[in-house]
């Protein structure tokens, strides 16, 4: 039998950096628009899937700034 290989969860992102990443998704969304506008997006899907993207890492975002409330109280 083959051995199973166990993945370890990649640590949970700081808010610093889930920011970060939200201000980069938020710039990718932006040219993607505008590429659409242009004629020259290949794939109009990347601009659902970035949007997409934007909603996950704001809700992180939000559930990062209660747990640090709950903390604090």
């Amino acid at each position: 039998m083959a051995d199973k290989t166990v993945k370890k969860a990649a640590p949970a992102p700081t808010l610093d950096e889930l920011r970060a990443t939200l201000a980069e998704k938020q710039t990718d969304l932006l040219e993607a628009k505008r590429s659409n506008a242009a004629g020259e997006l290949v794939n109009p899907r990347v601009i659902t899937k970035t949007r997409k993207e934007i909603a996950r890492i704001s809700t992180a975002i939000r559930a990062a700034e209660l747990a640090q409330e709950k903390e604090s109280k």
